[in-house]
């Protein structure tokens, strides 16, 4: 079987490719450069099986190419990682209707919009309420509606909080903030926490994201016009984040609690923009549809990401304490 990995090279492509080169796939990557951004001397091997197709997909649709790229595509299935309007979903599904066998497209969590119930269900309304879950969103509908009144094989993926041992998680404050707040729960110094720190984040490692995308082209009719969410066991609040990661170290969190709207004096406006995001959608999904219909056994726990993101930071020196 072949199969083309669109963005094949990034946090999810990295642990995707290798998993299908060792399933026995004929696997073509197409990204702009021809280097995944992990891998180690065990991977270098099925790395270097894979079909490299050198191109720029941003600047192809700009200047008229891209469809004419997808329309020569010889791949039984299409996973794209990289796209982000109905217009680009648009392109790449009119040059490829009637010629794959599966297309798989790689949403988010954020489409479904703030938590209204938990866990959220893939059948649950979608109310997005940023512009991109909006337009994820839109792509997920578009897809679904082609697969059901004309039979394009579509399958959808949305992924929580990606994570990986070199790509930080959404840290315990919510936010990306670099070393600083796991540096203080080292030291059992104080952590501000939004409100009373019980929002919720749902992480999901890369490898657990890689696995979904495997099991839906190995249980192809299951998946196919399916929306899958994908995600660790359980999400974890904030404190409770705060309280396993000083766990590591030995500590206790020294907690302080103050209103949303101030954190913004404690984090600097851009760190604030993301905890604020992940503070309002406050997500808690359900991974029992992929587990019924796929077999997804996730293998990473919000702690076990945790706890592999910070052995890798105090191993690169990146955090001392």
């Amino acid at each position: 079987m072949k199969v083309l990995v669109i963005g094949g090279t990034g946090h999810i492509g990295s642990y995707l490719v290798p998993r299908l080169v060792l399933r026995g796939y004929d696997v073509q990557v197409l990204a702009r450069n021809p280097r995944p951004r992990y891998g180690g001397a065990d991977a270098e091997q099925l790395w270097s099986q894979v079909e490299w197709v050198i191109a720029d997909r941003v600047m192809e649709e700009k200047n008229g190419s891209w469809g004419k790229r997808m329309a020569t595509v010889d791949a039984d299935v299409v996973i794209d990682l990289i796209c982000y309007t109905p217009e680009q979903n648009r392109l790449i599904v009119e040059n490829l209707d009637g010629r794959v066998r599966h297309f798989i497209h790689c949403g988010t969590i954020w489409a479904y919009g703030p938590s209204t119930r938990v866990p959220y269900r893939e059948n649950y309304p979608r109310k997005p309420v940023t512009e991109y879950g909006k337009l994820k969103a839109r792509i997920e509908a578009d897809l679904l509606e082609k697969y059901s009144r004309e039979g394009f094989p579509a399958t959808v993926i949305h992924p929580g909080h990606i994570s990986g041992k070199k790509w930080l998680p959404i840290d315990p404050q919510g936010t990306r903030n670099g070393v600083d707040v796991y540096r203080r729960l080292a030291h059992q110094e104080d952590v501000y926490l939004p409100d009373t720190g019980l929002a919720t984040l749902h992480h999901v490692h890369a490898e657990d994201v890689a696995q979904i995308f495997e099991l839906a082209i190995l249980n192809r009719k299951a998946a196919l016009g399916e929306s899958f969410s994908v995600a660790a066991p359980y999400a974890m609040t904030l404190a409770s984040c705060c309280e396993f990661v000083a766990s590591i170290f030995g500590r206790k969190p020294s907690l302080r609690f103050v209103p949303l709207q101030k954190m913004v004096g404690v984090l600097g406006e851009e760190a604030f923009a993301i905890m604020k995001d992940h503070v309002i959608h406050s997500p808690c999904v359900s991974i029992e549809k992929a587990q019924r219909l796929l077999g997804y056994q996730p293998r990473y726990t919000t702690e076990d990401i945790y706890r592999e993101c910070i052995a890798y930071l105090l191993e690169s020196g990146e955090l001392v304490v």
